[in-house]
């Protein structure tokens, strides 16, 4: 639906007014984090960083909804660049959470992990921070502040860089490990 958007949409900037095909976004996208962060914390209450990932993103998108009804162009740019990584992020998650019950399962998440792993850094570690950085650039130079609070603008920033800061750590932190696990398969091959 966000990439819709943006393929529709003939004009658009950092301090927009919201269309109503843009406000659809938001409160699907509102809905959905809702509706998850629910899920959180009744079943997966201990998941504290999911939990603030999902209460910072709804702090962005209601406040860009309902307050100043302006910059979901940054959003939705910003929720298409992610979005784009999560058919192939819960096929591997699901095989990774079975593959010690199934070896159907270990086959399929040991053959996604690279192909995933590329895409989500191509993705959430490059073309989102460089939109983000124009992002930033614009609402810290003061050209939105006549429809985006300054104050605002600025929280928008701080989450949505810890969010994307975030998920370079993650996605990190699961290089490291395919890296490790590539290199004790190299080994053992070599003692065999």
């Amino acid at each position: 639906m966000a990439l819709f958007v943006l393929l529709t949409q003939t004009s658009w900037g950092f301090a927009s007014l919201n269309t109503g095909l843009d406000d659809m976004v938001l409160d699907f996208s509102i809905a959905y984090f809702i509706v998850d962060l629910l899920h959180y914390l009744i079943l997966i209450p201990g998941d504290y960083l999911f939990i603030a990932h999902h209460l910072a993103t709804l702090f962005v998108f209601i406040t860009c909804r309902y307050l100043v009804r302006h910059g979901a162009f940054a959003l939705i740019v910003l929720l298409t660049l992610a979005e784009v990584t999560s058919p192939c992020q819960n096929i591997w998650t699901l095989s990774r959470l079975w593959q010690t019950e199934s070896p159907n399962a270990a086959k399929l998440h040991q053959f996604l992990s690279l192909p995933f792993y590329a895409l989500y850094t191509l993705m959430r570690g490059f073309a989102g921070p460089v939109f983000f950085y124009k992002m930033s650039a614009y609402y810290l130079s003061g050209e939105a502040d006549d429809v985006i609070p300054s104050w605002l603008s600025i929280l928008w920033i701080i989450v949505i860089g810890g969010a994307i800061g975030v998920s370079i750590l993650w996605i990190s932190s699961h290089w490291a490990e395919f890296y490790r696990k590539s290199r004790d398969n190299v080994e053992k091959k070599k003692l065999r």
